[in-house]
């Protein structure tokens, strides 16, 4: 009985290899597109030629924009409010498989220190764990988007980035407030 066993389970490896070797011939044309998905954190190689053969090489052609590329994915944020009532606000239904890939991705990229993961972290303190996968999910298959029809590698943001967005705001609002008020604001920056 073992004998068997251990020969089936052999027989799958040579099968794996077999499809693992066609793949790989397959997908030397676009190794390129590869390394370009390969450049956001959170995605392997093996998940970058998973997106690449769920969204396919002719994306331009395929989805207009990145939105539409999120939303054919159920990877759009749900939001169902009526009269001041918020109601449930599931996720859309798409592609399973990309869905899910990119979710893992994303719940792998929360303890990294990158745009990405203050993304997650940021978005979790708010609305829990599985709302900030989506999130990142999304974001990420938006980068992937643009990386894949710009041609360019991923450049990150920085985990400091929201900062400084935030401090930006902070400081126009309360030189709009002040002048409201009738005073004249000039800002200089500290040493």
């Amino acid at each position: 009985m073992i004998k068997t066993i251990l020969a089936h389970i052999e027989f799958l490896n040579e099968q794996v290899e077999k499809l693992d070797r066609e793949v790989a011939q397959r997908l030397t044309s676009f190794q390129e597109a590869i390394e370009r998905l390969d450049s956001i954190p959170g995605i392997a190689t093996r998940m970058a030629k998973q997106i690449l053969s769920e969204i396919g090489t002719n994306i331009e052609k395929q989805f207009p924009s990145a939105a539409h590329l999120c939303s054919w994915a159920g990877l759009v944020p749900g939001h169902n409010e009526s009269a001041g009532k918020k109601k449930s606000s599931k996720s859309k239904k798409g592609n399973k498989y990309l869905k899910s890939a990119l979710t893992e991705a994303a719940h792998s990229v929360r303890g990294s220190r990158n745009h990405l993961g203050a993304l997650y972290r940021r978005t979790a303190a708010r609305k829990g764990k599985k709302r900030a996968a989506i999130s990142v999910a999304h974001a990420m298959l938006k980068i992937a988007y643009h990386l894949l029809t710009r041609k360019e590698m991923y450049v990150d943001l920085g985990e400091d980035y929201f900062e400084k967005q935030k401090q930006h705001f902070i400081v126009r609002h309360s030189v709009r407030r002040l002048e409201k008020l009738g005073y004249t604001v000039t800002i200089t920056k500290a040493s």
